[in-house]
């Protein structure tokens, strides 16, 4: 089984161009699958069921996982099966017709625009890693980009000049997003007197660096961004991903086409963006019960 496992990552990373992360988590999913299929002495793919796939995901569901846990497993087992299928590893498919549970949409949390602007503030471009942090955050959420994309960004990636950044999101399909004003004044200060002292030399493409010179982590990005909402008050819960999804609902609030948004986000498909939708719902309902004086 471990021969097939290496052949379908290979599959996804050269054939499908499948983000690094993505790869790291089908790997993840099927090292537990095995690790359970190993427990029972069944260690070719070939033996693979439609029995075996029922008591594994009756065993994650015993061992306490989550309806999203145990959907994120069943999805990379279909896609793990329809690879053996076509293969010819093994004859039919296990997972055929085989439903996820029903998940509870959770919508993604969002900051108010006052708050995005007092988390904004917070950076104090003085100094070198105050102009790094207030350059990257204006700039994520002038794009919506994904924390991963941000932090992917090399120097030939964006174009200040003319106002858009070159991203590559998942599936490594490339998108073109406009930058506003205030995001590429801060972007040039960054690039013109902040980034040339952490690395002065030419050898790293990097655009965001942390303060050793090198590209910058999710969890510098993380440690950065709750330091920020920590210093502007805010009690909210913050992700890494809070700015893009304050990006998409303010866009949405003040008029913006779903279509465009959907494209500027970098989503397969329209259903993605159409959660952002229920958000704004949310806000016009409470507009309405505060401000209706019959509400």
């Amino acid at each position: 089984m471990e021969e097939q496992i290496q052949q379908f990552l290979t599959y996804l990373t050269v054939e499908r161009g499948l983000a690094q992360n993505t790869i790291i988590s089908y790997a993840l999913d099927l090292k537990q699958f095995k690790a359970f299929c190993n427990r029972r002495q069944l260690v070719q793919a070939g033996w693979m069921d439609r029995n075996l796939v029922l008591n594994y995901l009756l065993e994650l569901k015993k061992t306490g996982r989550s309806p999203a846990t145990i959907s994120r497993h069943m999805a990379t087992l279909k896609t793990f099966c329809r690879f053996l299928v076509d293969e010819q590893v093994l004859g039919s498919d296990p997972m055929a017709n085989l439903e996820s549970p029903a998940l509870k949409k959770k919508l993604p949390g969002v900051l108010a625009q006052e708050e995005v602007e007092k988390l904004l503030e917070q950076p104090r471009v003085g100094n070198t890693a105050g102009l790094r942090d207030k350059a990257m955050l204006e700039l994520m959420y002038a794009t919506g980009m994904r924390v991963s994309e941000l932090l992917a960004l090399d120097l030939g990636q964006v174009n200040g000049e003319y106002g858009y950044v070159r991203c590559l999101g998942k599936g490594a399909k490339e998108r073109i997003i406009p930058v506003g004003v205030v995001a590429r004044k801060f972007l040039t200060e960054y690039l013109s007197r902040g980034r040339i002292k952490i690395s002065p030399g030419k050898g790293e493409k990097a655009l965001f660096l942390n303060m050793h010179g090198k590209r910058l982590t999710r969890q510098g990005f993380w440690k950065i961004i709750k330091k920020y909402a920590l210093a502007a008050g805010i009690t909210k819960t913050i992700t890494p991903h809070t700015l893009r999804h304050s990006f998409a609902t303010h866009l949405l609030e003040n008029g913006a086409d779903l279509r465009a948004l959907q494209e500027m986000l970098g989503h397969a498909d329209i259903a993605t963006t159409q959660i952002y939708t229920h958000l704004t719902q949310t806000k016009l309902r409470e507009v309405y019960n505060k401000h209706h004086p019959r509400a």
